[in-house]
């Protein structure tokens, strides 16, 4: 603690943000491997399961831009706060018997779980362009890759955290030990965060929520298939895969998807490297292209593997690696991008917007797993997964291309 208040204000304040976004990253993904497991052994079906984080998708596109004003207007420091409150009470709404976990009622705690998680990220996010000035673009790019790559990680460890505690605590105790830990964090930050952090100079209106930016506006809708394309097999389809085709229990399930995450998470970290940082650049509308247009054949090719009758675990485990590895630099290079062309008074205004067209694609990603999981099968969710990423790309030609220096 004394080493935390020798640093200057500005870095401790983004630090005390970071370590609730990570806490609350933990939760967020232990719940949803917890949710999507546990329901499962009900005898939910795969729509069904994927119903149940409608809410928390629909309300992440009403949250980030809400929220964006909202920070822009109270400071970020409250808009943390809301989040870490919210997600407490949506983890208490679980511990109901079981008999009251209807459809409805989980739809309704993900929904209040989907508006703590993006009012997190989007304090989380907007935080670091108050810290970096705009000519250090290469320091940007690192440090955006830094939170983002570690914010993954540590989601992928919550994958593992869920089936974890659903095999030790099942699930009323998993979800409750969650909000125990939750709440005491969710108290020290009310009283450690800075008032009016992220506040914006001018009051912003209500119609300054939408972007008036080009390049954010290409760059969102870029950024809402590229997330539709992985979550199409990624959020419903493959926990489901795993556990029934291959017959992995719930260690085995979360145990792989977190290793994975991780693994994404450690790739996002290095994405400057990949991209270039070394040689003195950082990316602009160019790299965004490339790099997507050199993940959109892979979701096919496994897609081709399976149904082709080779090793399905070789294909799709060794497929999913190398989608992985390709996601996180696209994902990374995306969020520097954001915090770059966002205008530095009020950023989470154009923060917030962009991660509404994220949660926009997330919830057509997550239905679409569902329904084309139960309909047709996991290689049509691939081939919609290659479609989307193509989308992606050809959007991206369209998105400012420049040469700016790195620091």
């Amino acid at each position: 603690m004394k080493a935390l208040s020798a640093l200057p204000t500005e870095v401790r304040q983004y630090l005390l943000v970071t370590g609730n976004y990570w806490a609350f990253t933990l939760t967020d993904g232990a719940l949803r491997m917890l949710v999507v497991l546990h329901f499962h052994t009900l005898g939910y079906t795969p729509l069904q399961i994927a119903a149940l984080f409608l809410f928390y998708e629909i309300f992440g596109v009403v949250t980030n831009l809400v929220g964006g004003y909202l920070g822009a207007r109270l400071g970020l420091n409250r808009t943390m706060n809301i989040g870490l409150g919210l997600q407490v009470l949506a983890l208490l709404m679980l511990t109901v018997p079981t008999a009251w976990l209807t459809v409805p009622w989980v739809m309704g705690t993900q929904a209040l779980s989907g508006i703590a998680k993006d009012l997190n990220k989007m304090s989380a996010k907007s935080s670091i362009k108050l810290l970096v000035p705009d000519s250090q673009q290469g320091t940007l790019y690192q440090w955006v890759a830094l939170l983002t790559g570690s914010k993954n990680a540590l989601k992928g460890v919550g994958f593992f955290l869920g089936g974890a505690l659903l095999a030790l605590l099942g699930f009323t105790g998993a979800v409750l030990a969650m909000a125990a830990v939750l709440a005491l964090i969710w108290l020290g930050s009310l009283v450690l965060l800075k008032k009016d952090l992220g506040k914006a100079k001018a009051k912003p209106k209500f119609r300054d929520m939408l972007s008036k930016s080009r390049a954010i506006n290409i760059l969102s809708a870029a950024r809402l298939f590229l997330f539709g394309a992985r979550d199409v097999w990624f959020v419903v389809a493959l926990p489901v895969y795993l556990s029934t085709v291959f017959g992995w229990d719930f260690w085995l399930v979360g145990g792989f998807l977190a290793a994975w995450i991780i693994g994404y998470g450690i790739v996002q970290s290095f994405a400057p490297y990949l991209t270039g940082k070394k040689n003195g650049h950082v990316p602009d509308g160019r790299a965004a292209f490339t790099w997507a247009l050199a993940l959109a054949g892979l979701p096919a090719l496994i897609a081709l593997g399976l149904t082709a009758g080779w090793s399905a675990q070789a294909v799709l485990l060794g497929g999913l690696m190398l989608f992985g590895v390709l996601f996180a630099v696209n994902s990374s290079l995306h969020s520097y991008l954001i915090v770059s062309y966002a205008k530095e008074d009020g950023v989470s205004l154009d923060v917030g917007f962009y991660y509404m067209s994220n949660a926009l694609g997330r919830l057509l990603g997550t239905l679409l797993s569902g329904w084309v999981f139960q309909q047709y099968g996991l290689e049509a969710c691939l081939w919609v997964s290659s479609g989307f990423v193509l989308l992606a790309a050809l959007i991206s030609i369209a998105l400012p291309r420049h040469q700016t220096p790195t620091v």
